[in-house]
């Protein structure tokens, strides 16, 4: 009889992890007992948890007067609203192909309740169906960077088979040293075999079709360890460049827009709508096409190189037109 109970304790206890309502009155009819067994067993089961807080990380099982049942809480649950702020930026990355996102979400979903299973496959089923991965050269981003992780942490020489932004296809053997992500794409930062300069490289990690890894191995100086946060401060659309201080007139209606896209930004000087904003940057194509997309709320006072590089990109385009 005291073996029937337990077992029906811990099934109790085991529904309410998968995030069932335990309904006393419907347990009962189930088990063929009386309901006032089955709430000593929810009562034995709430000082369980009460007696093991840490250990079982503040979980609980709390009564619902709307649907006049139980159901487990952790702190360790994702919330729904916490859950749904990630799935979003998995779905508007648009950087994993359709099977990987529906994977994850999945995944995502069993560390939250039934309930809000059901609101947040309400508010993303039409995002779903409409969802369009970007294009990509590999079968799966996922499985490329966990080859990328494990050759960068063991320290292993890749030979990749890469397709340019022409379309060309080359193979490059690198020294490959860091991972990032930016608008869109995955990307892998790398070294060259055999180039003894250190010259960072940048490649799409979607479109890398093939890696494969050489016996040999490389050591990395720590002056070439890379600073992901720094990198991501200072540098635009992934192209790499020379850190230099620019500066620039915005007259623009949204000055925080600048100021959130340039995390080294800041507003040295004010005139009426006309705002002097300075920046440490990469230098390269990323800076300009961000600058130029601004159309005429950007001037560029200096250096003197992007002013140049400005004017000619800006001919460039006045004679398509």
């Amino acid at each position: 009889m005291e073996n029937n109970k337990n077992d029906r304790m811990l099934e109790i206890f085991m529904r309410s992890l998968r995030g069932e309502a335990i309904s006393i009155k419907s347990l009962a009819k189930e088990y063929n007992v009386s309901t006032k067994s089955i709430s000593r067993d929810i009562s034995s089961i709430q000082s369980f948890l009460a007696e093991h807080r840490e250990l079982m990380q503040n979980a609980e099982l709390i009564y619902s007067h709307k649907d006049k049942s139980y159901r487990f809480s952790n702190d360790e649950f994702l919330k729904n609203k916490e859950l749904f702020a990630i799935v979003k930026i998995l779905l508007g990355s648009r950087a994993l192909n359709k099977d990987e996102i529906l994977t994850l979400i999945y995944k995502l979903k069993r560390f939250t309740t039934v309930a809000d299973k059901e609101k947040l496959d309400n508010l993303i089923r039409k995002e779903v169906y409409h969802y369009h991965e970007v294009k990509s050269d590999c079968n799966s981003v996922i499985d490329n960077m966990w080859k990328l992780i494990q050759a960068i942490e063991n320290k292993k020489v890749l030979t990749i088979t890469y397709y340019k932004m022409n379309r060309d296809e080359v193979k490059r053997r690198i020294k490959p040293a860091s991972i990032m992500f930016s608008e869109y794409y995955f990307y892998l930062i790398a070294y060259m075999a055999d180039d003894e300069e250190y010259n960072p490289k940048y490649f799409r990690i979607d479109r890398i079709a093939a890696i494969t890894e050489n016996r040999d191995q490389f050591k990395l100086d720590k002056k070439y360890d890379f600073d992901e946060g720094d990198l991501r401060e200072k540098n635009q659309f992934m192209f790499p460049g020379e850190n230099v201080k620019i500066r620039f007139e915005f007259s623009g209606l949204s000055l925080q827009a600048i100021l959130d896209r340039l995390p080294t930004a800041k507003v040295v000087e004010k005139n009426g709508s006309i705002s002097i904003v300075e920046a440490e940057v990469n230098y390269g194509r990323g800076i300009i096409m961000y600058l130029l997309s601004q159309g005429s709320w950007v001037k560029v006072l200096s250096p003197a190189c992007l002013i140049d590089d400005m004017k000619k990109e800006i001919d460039k385009m006045r004679e398509k037109y």
